[in-house]
């Protein structure tokens, strides 16, 4: 059935490409969190265990939420890791990094998504996409604040 919601489908289709992209950064960083949850160790693994749970899990949520704004657009959402990697601005992390490290890599991670998330929100602005816009505003908050936390355990 044809779609008709206000936007036409060119931009249907370039926003959803976008949002592509900000799903592989969110299920990259996710992974990347929960394995850092799994891994960690050092005087602060109670604190980065409960904090890495915490936000593994409010990834998990986000990742669902994008890909079905993707899905009202019209469009399949990526499921692979193959595509993940094709799509994502973050890499993934070899063996087991220190705990500090592994913070470093959060925040950057983090701060990725923020980044192709302000692309897609002047993309989904572009194209008459409140809702894609204010998913995407959602989300930079959320990464911002991570960022912040994380970020705040690293001041000297």
């Amino acid at each position: 059935m044809k779609i008709d919601i206000g936007i036409n489908e060119e931009n249907r289709k370039s926003i959803a490409q976008g949002l592509s992209k900000v799903l592989a950064d969110t299920y990259v960083l996710y992974l990347k969190t929960h394995n850092f949850h799994w891994n960690v160790k050092g005087p602060m693994f109670q604190t980065l265990h409960l904090m890495f749970e915490e936000q593994y899990t409010e990834l998990a949520t986000a990742v669902d939420v994008i890909a079905e704004r993707i899905r009202a657009l019209g469009e399949p959402a990526p499921g692979t890791y193959r595509e993940y990697s094709t799509l994502s601005s973050i890499s993934e992390t070899d063996g087991v990094p220190s705990a500090t490290d592994m913070i470093r890599l959060l925040v950057e991670g983090n701060e990725a998504v923020i980044r192709t998330a302000r692309k897609v929100s002047e993309v989904a602005d572009d194209g008459d996409d409140e809702a894609t816009e204010d998913l995407m505003t959602q989300r930079i908050q959320t990464h911002e604040k991570t960022a912040w936390m994380l970020r705040s355990l690293l001041a000297e």
